[in-house]
């Protein structure tokens, strides 16, 4: 049952049921906010739990993958992160703010490890069907998300509660994830290859490489998270469109950047991850200055596509480059992606702070200065050569 084909489609339904679960919770919050009577800064804060929970999963999910292996942590991990988004539903619905937060944390914890666990089984699924599709299974975690918002917006019309629309998600994720582990491989380390000791596990924090490839998707994930926080009111706020016209820009964006991932493919295997990643950040770069500096909205409008499309592919092709060598595929994945979710921990509070100083606009430079970080370091990236007993 493990053909890399069906192995491809049960990854690939295993990120759009991430995407989909958070984007169709996060699509409430002002619901939320409303019901549980918090500030917006409150209703931050409690969104925190998040990002607290994702790294602590990062920290430790090389650990878990190695006891556990990939399949059965993707397969339990949608199911718990869906429990705890239903129960911080159910809490929020019931005006129960710290139990919000515990779910948000146990839900995040777990999609800290299930991320990990599925980019080490859709880098795996790369190597066998020899071809670099790990943008598209980041495209299809973006479907999930437009897919999520879309229930949001119907339940909120149909005034169906948070804890019911969170519920019924979280059933059908939990179908999804016991369906789909009989499609994915026990484990994506060659049966030939010695188990992977603690030590090594850890060493990996002090390999330059990884760090180098952590700093590349540092820098990328805050190029795409600062666009999903701060782009619809720099439109707003910055260049005078409606909020009607700021939410159109981010789902431009977004389109963008899912088109990206889309055809990250076909770029990829013709020029391979270096000069991609190069060009990519290149685009990011003149899309972030047309977004500051331009005053037409047309020239506006071209920054923002140029934005998303170059914010698309560092994280994806970060997490290949750090999964090129098997053994070491969780351990290495899980550091870099937690030095990337730095950037979706600490770069929207602190994007705000420098707003309120120079204005949404002026800060987005501070994005600039971390686009040309990934563009220096995407060399990093460059593809390795399997050893000959890993080929075999």
């Amino acid at each position: 049952m493990h053909s890399a084909t069906a192995w491809r489609n049960a990854v690939f339904a295993a990120f759009f049921a991430m995407g989909f679960g958070y984007a169709s919770w996060m699509a409430r919050v002002p619901h939320v906010r409303d019901t549980l009577d918090v500030s917006t800064g409150e209703m931050g804060m409690l969104l925190l739990g998040i990002s607290v929970g994702s790294v602590t999963g990062l920290l430790i999910a090389s650990h878990v993958i190695h006891a556990l292996g990939t399949r059965l942590v993707v397969s339990i991990g949608m199911i718990a992160v869906s429990v705890g988004l239903s129960t911080a539903g159910w809490a929020a619905d019931a005006g129960t703010a710290w139990l919000v937060v515990g779910g948000f944390i146990l839900g995040g914890s777990l999609t800290g490890m299930t991320d990990v666990a599925m980019n080490i089984s859709g880098a795996a699924n790369e190597r066998a069907l020899g071809k670099p599709i790990m943008p598209i299974f980041h495209a299809f975690f973006s479907f999930g998300t437009v897919a999520g918002a879309g229930l949001g917006a119907l339940c909120e019309a149909l005034g169906i509660g948070v804890g019911w629309q969170a519920t019924g998600v979280a059933v059908v994720t939990a179908a999804l994830g016991i369906t789909i582990y009989r499609y994915l491989p026990a484990d994506t380390v060659a049966e030939h290859e010695e188990p992977v000791t603690l030590r090594e596990r850890l060493a990996v924090w002090k390999d330059p490489r990884t760090l180098m490839l952590g700093l590349l998707v540092l820098g990328m994930s805050l190029t795409e998270g600062s666009a999903n926080d701060w782009l619809a009111l720099t439109m707003v706020d910055g260049h005078g469109f409606s909020n009607e016209g700021g939410a159109i820009m981010l789902a431009l964006f977004l389109t963008a950047m899912t088109g990206g991932r889309l055809l990250g493919v076909m770029l990829l295997e013709r020029f391979g991850r270096v000069p991609v990643l190069r060009g990519t950040a290149a685009l990011a770069a003149i899309g972030l200055l047309l977004v500051i500096f331009a005053d037409h909205p047309a020239l506006v409008i071209a920054g923002v596509l140029l934005w998303g499309v170059g914010a698309s592919l560092g994280f994806p092709v970060g997490m290949s480059a750090a999964a090129d060598e098997p053994r070491l595929a969780a351990a290495r994945v899980g550091t870099v992606s937690a030095i990337g979710y730095i950037a979706f921990l600490a770069g929207p509070p602190l994007l705000g702070l420098l707003g309120d100083i120079v204005g949404l606009r002026l800060a987005m430079l501070a994005v600039l200065v971390f686009v040309l970080l990934s563009l220096l370091t995407s060399h990093v990236a460059r593809e390795r050569t399997p050893t000959p007993e890993e080929s075999r």
